[in-house]
């Protein structure tokens, strides 16, 4: 029997790896692994991930059953797993996080050894690793040059599905399995109301125009769905280029920070640009926990953290706002807020965010410059003019309950040019 191993690509349907796995031999089980390394990590025993994987691998399990098959779910460590089965090959997608990179390689060795194949493929993006480079075959480090030779490169191959159905009929025919409970794998239910997995074409058409604006659905809320993979990229992709150029540049972007990580796994915990860690941050504890909780008395920052520790989510022109708050005005090192940004953001992609942060402090490989500093009172004023998503999250807004600004917008710019400016001259 072969292997499937479903990791961030939790579909059926135009799955790369599941359409050669099942193309290519008769009898094929699927499984999950939930992998105690991530899970050991994690502090918040009601974590909205574990919850959102949970109930997909719910869903996945029940169409595999609908298909007379099931889905073999597994809690422990991947390696050790692999160590105790003997299948005829396992199939999987890539992976591009340096852990996920690692494990691989540790489970292709293992099965080898036995062997066993071990092959992956591409499917959580267009184009990945070094598909899209410099003439000379070097990485690209800055943006914009990189969409334009993505743009160039696409043809309608790249954005065909893969048509996996042809071959449902070689999934193994087993009776349901049991799948843990939330409770047995040491987490709870969060109770969290799941953005609906629909692709609206009409706020994708307005996306350019509606975007930045907070207290409108101007934007898909699809990014949980793309983390872990319960809708195929290549079917947005196809969205984007027949619809909104801005919104298919957002998918490039996630790509872009994709091969960043790749090339550069060293960003994962340092700065992309060396300089940027003679910076002297101030790191103060009190300041950092008035700016997780929503109290820093810049309504535009604290709505956008509310929002984020309630509900999972942040509008992205928010995570500018408060990163660069964090980061600028009261020079916390932006590893801080990445972290807690990754144990709260239900879309949380260690790529995607870790290029965020670092382009909001300047350290990135195509970030905004140390000189850049959002005013959020300015942005608020543009973005938020009639305060909707301010008074939506933050009920004591004007009144005496709410507090004072932590800083002053003129000093902090003033003092975290200086910071920046002696750290990188």
């Amino acid at each position: 029997m072969t292997i499937f191993w479903f990791r961030r690509d939790l579909r059926l349907k135009d799955n790369a790896g599941l359409y050669h796995a099942l193309r290519e031999n008769p009898q094929v089980q699927p499984i999950f692994i939930f992998d105690t390394q991530i899970l050991e990590k994690l502090e918040e025993k009601a974590d909205r991930r574990v919850d959102f994987i949970h109930q997909s691998l719910q869903l996945l399990k029940q169409q595999l059953e609908d298909l007379g098959s099931s889905l073999l779910v597994f809690h422990g460590n991947p390696p050790e797993i692999f160590k105790d089965i003997n299948p005829r090959a396992v199939y999987t997608n890539h992976d591009y996080e340096p852990y996920a990179r690692e494990r691989d390689e540790t489970v292709k060795t293992i099965l080898e050894a036995k062997g066993i194949p071990f092959l992956t493929f591409k499917d959580q993006v267009i184009f990945d690793r070094d598909e899209i480079v410099k003439d000379d075959n070097t990485p690209y480090t800055v943006f914009t040059p990189y969409s334009r030779k993505w743009k160039a490169t696409l043809t309608s191959f790249h954005l065909k599905s893969y048509p996996t159905e042809k071959y449902f009929h070689r999934f193994a025919r087993v009776e349901p399995l049991p799948c843990p409970t939330l409770e047995q794998l040491g987490f709870q239910s969060t109770g969290c109301l799941f953005p609906d997995r629909i692709v609206r074409r009409s706020i994708v058409a307005k996306y350019d125009t509606q975007r930045d604006f907070p207290s409108i659905r101007g934007t898909s809320r699809l990014s949980v769905y793309l983390r872990f993979g319960t809708v195929s990229i290549r079917k947005l992709a196809q969205l984007a280029v027949k619809t909104n150029e801005t919104w298919l540049n957002e998918l490039i972007w996630r790509e872009f920070y994709q091969t960043i990580l790749w090339h550069f796994p060293h960003a994962e915990t340092k700065p992309f640009k060396p300089a940027y860690d003679r910076i002297e941050w101030k790191n103060d504890p009190k300041e950092f926990e008035a700016w997780c909780n929503g109290q820093t008395g810049y309504p535009f920052v604290d709505a956008g953290m509310r929002e984020l520790n309630e509900t999972g989510f942040m509008h992205n022109r928010v995570r500018m706002i408060t990163a660069s708050f964090l980061t600028k005005h009261l020079l916390v090192d932006w590893r801080w807020g990445e972290a807690y940004f990754a144990s709260k953001l239900l879309d949380y992609d260690l790529a995607a965010n870790n290029g965020g942060w670092q382009w909001a402090a300047g350290s990135g490989c195509d970030a905004a410059p140390y000189f850049r500093i959002f005013n959020p009172e300015a942005q608020m004023k543009k973005f938020d003019p009639l305060l909707k998503y301010v008074k939506k999250w933050i009920p004591e807004f004007e009144t005496t309950e709410y507090p004072s600004p932590i800083v002053e917008h003129k000093f902090a710019r003033e003092r975290a040019i200086r910071v920046y400016k002696k750290a990188l001259s």
